[in-house]
């Protein structure tokens, strides 16, 4: 008996006035112009820098000799310095400021390495103009800032590319709802909606708040927003979700879902709380990077000083330094994991994954066991009635259908909407129901007309001490009793069809070495059926709520890295208790507070789906890890000059760096070539 299965929504949310929405598209477009802010800043310093930087090279005696010219006139060496100081604070200024910021705040990093280096050979070349023995290298320090601008201008634009897709997320919403009132409709603002309005959608259109359709039929399409590519039919009584298109037809929606509480705002919610988030690999990635900027400062002071005990100049001495500090810079390693894991949570949302808990979702490529819970994910969670038996005399099957639809209306749960659907087509009136109250994986009760009304399967009438003579044509039916002042009066079966999807996506997930395993309070006889037309590996039915944790310890205790799949309210412990928790959408229920993953759709090839995407995020991850960390290991012994024969200038260590920052942005962007091509393998 899978009744447990209930979601009750006995207090509904209250209507907000306030226009939650457009706060939340406020905040969001204020954080990517403010980025978009600091792009451009970075553009514009760029150019300017670059500009000022060619008389620089022209008026530095290195270059000069190099190029065999000779270009002085009087007050050439104040001019050099008046360019180079220009470059300096005004080119300079983004890893000056970062450098307060990073001592403020305790935490040295990259900003602290580059502003070092820069201040470094500045304030020596500085002292050189004015007096002090040595040889300026201004042109140096002029190149070595155009590369580090030109590097972190390319980085940012990479990481605003990764919320591009989150981006067309919040664009789904139109601006204007077509308001019903009487027989008339007027254009009004999103803001303007409360919960309970009447909205007209019109053929093509896009749905502008999440609600119930109270009239009409047609086609939706949701693919930006669950990853179903096909429109969906929908019908009276069926959910919409706010940002799908509609069809060719014609539909009357009750407004449910606005501002935070819409489906829409919940997923870009999720999917920014998860781009902030940081799992082991980043915190790890973290660490190595504060380690590394310690290091470089550590062997940069180093290679000054050994420099000068061998008897080399100060300029020279000073080269050595900054070379040494900004080839270190760990630009790379601090961009390696946060990039992958900004566009692989964006990815993942336009595919139908809700990404909460980052960790779980790397881990997920571990997953040995995966523990389906039945209906609405393996199974179709239609639920449509096939039988109706009264066994009194006092009431007939009418009166049986009457009585169960209307203890179960306050239920969301599938087989409330069956019996919804079934007294529908009877065009039955169903009285009201109160005291109603529900015991998991018992059933539900209350008062309908006067009388105690309770309906649940087979764990009631045990509680009931009642029995029933044995059912002829009993089967693979999900079997409900009702129970009216004590008296056995009927039951109702309902059949609930497996989704073509899950054939494919069990022999997919065992072709991966995953054992998949069924976890369902249904009998005996319904689970086998399911278990061995999809071939599944083992399968445990008539588990209680209480008693699916248990399950899930048991397959840990085996030694088992566990995904649970469940609907996230009864099954929330054992999705807690599972390494990797998955949570069924369904629609527009998508806050499942437990679990590390939502799937917006509740379709099993999203799981092979989330498996494979954690493949290839933590792959990537490695890659830009192992790029990052083995480029520094090459790079740091050239930039110290004591390999003979083997020395690179500041600038080109600067190129070097900012090349292999490049690198790690442009291996994160594959990612989406990567997971196209594990979901075809």
């Amino acid at each position: 008996m899978e009744h447990q299965g209930h979601n009750y929504h006995t207090d509904p949310a209250k209507a907000k006035k306030e226009n939650n929405q457009s706060n939340h598209d406020h905040d969001h477009d204020m954080g990517h112009d403010h980025h978009r802010m600091m792009i451009a800043d970075f553009k514009r310093r760029f150019w300017i820098s670059l500009i000022l930087t060619i008389p620089i090279l022209a008026l530095s005696p290195m270059i000069q000799g190099m190029l065999g010219v000779e270009w002085v006139f009087p007050g050439s060496d104040y001019v050099l310095f008046a360019l180079s100081t220009i470059v300096y604070f005004y080119g300079g200024w983004p890893f000056l400021s970062g450098l307060i910021s990073e001592l403020k705040s305790k935490s040295i990093g990259m900003m602290t390495l580059i502003a070092v280096a820069i201040s470094a050979a500045y304030f020596y070349s500085s002292a050189v103009i004015f007096g002090f023995e040595g040889q300026t290298f201004f042109w140096e320090l002029a190149t070595l800032i155009v590369v580090m601008l030109v590097g972190h201008w390319l980085e940012m634009r990479s990481i605003l590319g990764a919320s591009k897709a989150l981006e067309a997320l919040a664009d789904l919403m139109p601006n204007e709802a077509n308001l019903v009132e009487g027989s008339q409709t007027r254009k009004v603002q999103i803001s303007e909606l409360n919960e309970g309005d009447i909205i007209l959608i019109r053929p093509g259109e896009k749905v502008p708040a999440d609600g119930i359709i109270v009239e009409g039929e047609s086609d939706l399409n949701e693919s930006m927003l669950t990853g179903e590519s096909r429109p969906v039919t929908k019908t009276v009584d069926d959910e919409v979700i706010g940002g799908a298109i509609n069809g060719n037809g014609v539909v009357k929606v009750q407004v449910k879902g606005i501002g935070e509480n819409a489906y829409l705002s919940k997923v870009i919610n999720m999917v920014q709380a998860a781009q902030k988030q940081k799992s082991k690999s980043q915190r790890l990635a973290d660490v190595a990077a504060k380690w590394l900027t310690i290091i470089a400062l550590v062997l940069g002071f180093g290679t000054f000083f050994t420099w000068l005990a061998l008897g080399e100049t100060m300029a020279f001495a000073m080269e050595r330094m900054v070379t040494v500090m900004v080839i270190s810079c760990p630009h790379a390693l601090g961009l390696a994991v946060p990039l992958v894991a900004a566009i692989s949570t964006s990815i993942s949302a336009r595919n139908g994954l809700l990404i909460r808990n980052r960790t779980a979702f790397e881990s997920s490529r571990k997953i040995s066991t995966i523990v389906f819970d039945k209906t609405g994910t393996l199974t179709k969670g239609s639920h449509e009635v096939t039988r109706i038996v009264s066994l009194s005399s006092n009431y007939d099957k009418t009166e049986l259908l009457k009585y169960a639809t209307a203890v179960e209306s306050p239920s969301e749960h599938h087989i409330s909407k069956g019996l919804r659907r079934k007294a529908n087509e009877e065009n039955l009136d169903i009285p009201s129901v109160t005291d109603f109250k529900y015991t998991a994986g018992v059933g539900v009760s209350g008062i309908v007309n006067g009388k105690k009304v309770q309906v649940g399967g087979f764990l009631l009438l045990e509680q009931l001490k009642k029995s029933v003579a044995e059912d002829k044509e009993e089967g693979v039916e999900t079997k409900i009793f009702t129970v009216i002042d004590g008296e056995l009066i009927g039951f109702i079966t309902f059949a609930d069809e497996i989704r073509e999807s899950s054939y494919g996506a069990i022999k997919t997930l065992q072709k991966n070495n995953i054992k998949v395993s069924l976890l369902t309070g249904d009998n005996e006889i319904v689970a086998k059926d399911v278990a061995d037309k999809l071939g599944l590996d083992d399968y445990m039915a008539e588990v209680l709520p209480d008693q699916k944790l248990d399950r899930i310890k048991e397959l840990q205790t085996k030694g088992e890295f566990v995904a649970m799949v469940g609907d996230g309210v009864n099954d929330a412990p054992a999705l807690a208790q599972a390494e990797v928790g998955i949570a069924i959408g369904s629609g527009t229920d998508v806050a499942a507070e437990t679990a590390d993953i939502v799937l917006m759709d509740s379709n099993p090839k999203d799981i092979v789906n989330l498996i494979l995407f954690g493949k290839a995020t933590y792959r990537k991850m490695v890659q830009n890890l192992v790029w990052a960390t083995g480029y520094n290991v090459v790079a740091l012994p050239l930039a110290t000059g004591f390999i003979p024969g083997l020395m690179i200038s500041p600038a080109f260590g600067a190129a070097l760096m900012s090349i292999s920052t490049i690198i790690a942005a442009a291996n994160a962007q594959l990612l989406k070539r990567s997971i196209k091509s594990e979901i075809k393998n």
